[in-house]
Order: structure tokens, then sequence, then C-alpha cells
């Protein structure tokens, strides 16, 4: 099951994509929005794999609303203007629905979204991943990740046998980690929750490396590690 949320400005659009969705058997609908910033604090506890996300909105625009967003899941634009064309390549949505879009095209981008979800769930359930790097392609075991670091343009994927570097961006990683194991605690660190030593005064230790938890991503780490039955409090 796709667990989904609408964000759009528009009630008819709203509706339409209510009743595309309740015709699809994988598609759940958990909730809706009219603007983007309600939107973000409902995610801050509630995670959702697939966003469809209007851009021209009042409040927050779907571009900035992307930005904004700490772990994105599966983004599938529904807009009136093909000029966001670019934005939505740029910020690797799964798909772009112009409006006004039939059943069929709205029925062919869930598909591909489902076809991803499926292949990340895969390819993570092998065990490892592949990251570039300068000059190839490098393999990494999962449970070989401590933590990655933010390095100006580069991110350094910390393991037992050494730093990786690589030119990713931290949305781009946050992809290709599963989301149970893997979590974004300041802006410039994603750790491991397996190495995880111990957690104190916003710092989490993993091996010799104090890392800091920001205000900003503070509430979302704890209530994650509280829903996953990994915090005794």
């Amino acid at each position: 099951m796709i667990h989904c949320i609408i964000i759009e400005d528009e009630p008819l659009a709203t509706r339409k994509l209510t009743d595309y969705i309740s015709q699809v058997p994988f598609l759940q609908l958990t909730a809706c929005f009219d603007n983007g910033l309600t939107a973000l604090e409902y995610l801050r506890n509630h995670p959702a794999d697939l966003i469809f996300l209007d851009i021209q909105m009042k409040t927050l625009n779907g571009i900035h609303f992307l930005n904004a967003l700490n772990n994105k899941p599966k983004i599938i634009f529904t807009t009136a203007y093909s000029t966001y064309a670019i934005d939505g390549y740029e910020h690797a949505v799964s798909d772009f629905l112009l409006k006004p879009f039939g059943f069929e095209r709205f029925l062919k981008a869930v598909n591909k979204v489902a076809d991803e979800l499926v292949n990340q769930a895969s390819d993570t359930e092998k065990g490892f991943v592949f990251i570039k790097t300068e000059y190839r392609m490098e393999k990494i075991y999962l449970k070989d990740i401590l933590y990655v670091e933010g390095m100006k343009d580069y991110l350094g994927i910390v393991t037992d046998h050494g730093k990786i570097m690589t030119l990713l961006s931290f949305s781009k990683l946050q992809e290709i980690l599963p989301s149970k194991r893997f979590l974004r605690v300041h802006k410039s660190w994603i750790v491991a929750l397996e190495h995880i030593e111990h957690i104190e005064r916003n710092r989490i230790k993993i091996g010799k490396a104090l890392i800091p938890i920001s205000e900003s991503y503070k509430e979302t780490f704890f209530s994650t590690l509280k829903n996953s039955g990994l915090l005794a409090i």
C-alpha cells in the first residue's frame, strides 16, 4: 500500500485527485492540504510515501515546499504550467501531471511510482548501494555506514573501513538510503540508527564522532525513534 497526501489549493483539483486515488487499489489517501505549511507540520510526525503537489500556491509554492522538506518521499507535480517541467527534473520528481489530466495519465504516473518503490526496496534489501565517487561507482554495504557528513561541495560517507567522498546531494542520498535505518539529524549530518552508541544533550555518539541534533530535526528524529519502537521512555 502506498500512503499518499494531496497538497492543492484548488478544491476542484483536490476532489478530482481524491476520486482518482480512490479508484487505485494500491493507493491510500491519508490527508489533504490547501497549503504547504500545514503539510510540512503534518509530515514531521506522519511520513508519506507519495505527495501529489501543486506548484502555484499562495502561502508556500511547491518548489519552496520541496526545498523545506527534510526527508523527501516520492513526488508527482500537478500543475497547469508546463514551464515548471525543468524544476521537476532538477528536484528528481517521479512525474509531472499537466492540468487538465485524465485518469489514464494519472494511472501511468502512479504505476511509475509503484515501480520505483519496488525497485528501491529491492535494492536496499540486498544490503548494499552503489555510490558515485569521482572516478567510479563504489559499492557500499549499508551495515558498514556509520554516518554521513556534509563537507562543502562533497558528502563524506564514513564507514568501518574509511571515508568515501561523493558529490551527491543530501536529498539524493536520502532517496537511496532506507529511511528506517538512516536519519538526517542536522543540515550537515545523517546517522545510521544501528550504530548510535548513546544520545546525550542533543548529541549523538557514533565511534569517536559527536554529532549534533539541530532544533529543526530534533522532533522528527525522536518521534521516528518512538514510532519505530526504538525509544523506550
